[in-house]
């Protein structure tokens, strides 16, 4: 195993102020650490896990760093385990619509690198098909990674919602496919309050944001099998149906609103019921969901809590301003500074682009 002793000691240290180690149990670990061989022990991984969700520049959410649940299964790396594994988590965490914050860790990185992958950017995401005419059905953004799938031999119904399947990659091996995890994804059909002909639409989307593309980078080590989840804010939905690089469909839904598209506004009047459905939507299937107002209070909260704690708070402006009513939340008016602290969850490129 991979590990770097100036951040494994670094570790180690901020778990002992944090759990309340007594002096005995630091040096035992530190003792390990100077003989390298040092890994984190359960107490420790979890420990990690949620102060990477803390230290998380990108993240809203990070009130709830403690309620984070997390998996150690480090033991496996095989493509059929941790399917099956990834099925668990989605269950698990939907939990009925009570969604829960969860990790689930498979094997670390060694010297020879990652020992697994999860080609998937999330564990649910819908097929983007690039037709002869140029246009496209579905996500844009999963165009690139529909095409690697289907060149493993996958092939979708051509619809604008389809789930993906799952492709998990071992070292030195090939990918595997599985099925589209149909079963575990819990979606949302959308409908307005208001609008009765909203449904007519066809809009959905699914319950968990399941990141499982990500590693986790804890201790000098890197778990690049990590995949973890919190729950949605509204407005990342209404920006994946909204924008013109994603669905797109404020020309249609300000059609069917009978807005013109001569008033400079229209697209503030037509994004704003979008998001007045997907909040509607999710609150009548019973499934969590933030508002971006509720959000922004609650990251202000997380801010004064760590100031409280004499911890720094690490954030990037563009990611933690909602990309709605941005100056009628208070996060608007504050300036953030991403400190790339560590732990914390890393992009890593995509090992279906080789």
């Amino acid at each position: 195993m991979r590990v770097s002793v100036s951040e494994a000691e670094g570790f180690v240290r901020l778990c002992a102020g944090e759990l309340s180690w007594d002096e005995a149990r630091l040096a035992e670990r530190l003792a390990l650490v100077a003989e390298g061989c040092w890994q984190p022990d359960a107490a420790e991984l979890e420990h990690g896990a949620r102060v990477a969700w803390r230290n998380n520049a990108r993240c809203i959410g990070r009130l709830f760093w403690p309620s984070l649940r997390v998996r150690d299964l480090r033991h496996v790396s095989n493509p059929g385990e941790v399917h099956a594994a990834l099925l668990d988590h989605a269950e698990a965490a939907t939990n009925g619509g009570k969604i829960q914050p969860m990790l689930t860790v498979f094997a670390p990185a060694d010297r020879d690198g990652a020992p697994v992958r999860i080609w998937n950017h999330q564990l649910f995401g819908y097929a983007g098909y690039r037709q002869g005419d140029g246009t496209l059905v579905g996500d844009p953004r999963n165009e690139a990674f529909t095409r690697a799938v289907q060149r493993l031999g996958w092939a979708g119904s051509g619809g604008p919602f389809d789930l993906l399947p799952l492709v998990i990659q071992e070292r030195g091996r090939e990918p595997v496919l599985f099925p589209p995890p149909v079963r575990q994804c819990v979606e949302v059909p959308l409908r307005h309050p208001d609008f009765p002909w909203f449904a007519e639409l066809g809009l959905r989307w699914y319950a968990v944001p399941l990141l499982s593309d990500m590693r986790l980078r804890l201790g000098g080590i890197d778990f690049p099998a990590a995949p973890f989840n919190g729950w949605y804010m509204g407005t990342e939905i209404g920006r994946d149906l909204a924008d013109e690089t994603r669905y797109g469909v404020m020309p249609r839904l300000a059609d069917a609103m009978g807005l013109s598209r001569r008033n400079p506004v229209w697209k503030d009047r037509a994004l704003l019921e979008l998001q007045a459905a997907v909040l509607h939507s999710f609150a009548a299937d019973g499934v969590r969901i933030v508002d971006h107002h509720r959000a922004s209070s609650d990251f202000m909260e997380f801010a004064a809590r760590e100031q409280k704690a004499g911890r720094a708070v690490s954030a990037d402006w563009s990611w933690i301003v909602p990309p709605m009513s941005a100056s009628a939340t208070p996060v608007f008016h504050r300036l953030w500074q991403d400190r790339a602290m560590l732990p914390d969850y890393q992009p890593q490129p995509p090992c279906w682009e080789g």
